[in-house]
């Protein structure tokens, strides 16, 4: 039996992953969805590294999936606990010592989406309807929060301390239509900073939410690959 630990993006709310951790658990794997304090001031990439490798705990079986933002928490937590695999799902991609906040600016991130959204016939100005919920289905939404937790800066000025990527297997799986983080723009930064190629399935940002039986599969295939 495996443990999927899976780390959410911006906001840290582990209810992002209420339709993919039954899923996992169906199939006689263990599932551990971490909720972090993305909106406390006082909690950056330590913190939020300290709270993975604690839900880790004991356990050596770990498959480690990190959505967006998560990316910066996953080398930290691979160079703490004994994780045997790393699925970065539309995620922010670091450098070893890069802060989040630097990120953007050094991928190109902002001027890729907007040639996207031109190139495709959608606003080019950010907003949540657009750009994660697009293809979120609307019982879906109801069942979260009302108000969704707001991200605190703290974590985009604290820089990812990491010496290089751990000697395991890294996937990075991608929302083919994801529109925050265009398709082609997460093929480049994926070659660029890991030198491995991106997985595409159908979905948008929030993948775990719109399409949670594909990426079950794409993870419970990277866990058997593992084990055969």
């Amino acid at each position: 039996m495996a443990t999927f630990v899976l780390v959410p993006g911006a906001g840290g709310m582990a209810w992002y992953w209420y339709r993919v951790v039954p899923l996992i658990r169906a199939v006689g794997h263990e599932a551990i969805a971490v909720d972090l304090p993305g909106d406390s001031k006082h909690a950056g990439l330590e913190a939020y590294a300290d709270i993975v490798t604690r839900a880790i705990a004991a356990r050596d079986d770990v498959v480690l999936v990190a959505q967006s933002l998560a990316g910066f928490t996953a080398p930290l937590v691979c160079a703490r606990a004994p994780v045997r695999m790393l699925v970065f799902v539309n995620a922010m991609i670091p450098k070893p010592s890069e802060a989040a906040g630097a990120w953007w600016d050094a991928t190109g991130a902002v001027e890729a989406r907007r040639k996207a959204a031109e190139r495709r016939g959608y606003a080019t100005e950010f907003d949540l309807a657009t750009y994660f919920l697009h293809d979120v289905p609307e019982d879906v939404l109801r069942t979260g929060p009302q108000q969704p937790r707001e991200e605190a800066e703290i974590v985009f000025g604290e820089p990812c301390h990491f010496e290089r990527w751990p000697d395991i297997p890294i996937h990075v799986l991608a929302g083919k239509d994801d529109r925050f983080f265009p398709i082609e723009f997460q093929r480049r930064v994926a070659r660029e900073r890991l030198r491995t190629k991106v997985e595409e399935i159908p979905g948008g940002h929030l993948l775990a939410l719109s399409n949670p039986r594909g990426l079950t599969e794409r993870l419970l295939a990277y866990e058997s690959g593992l084990t055969n």
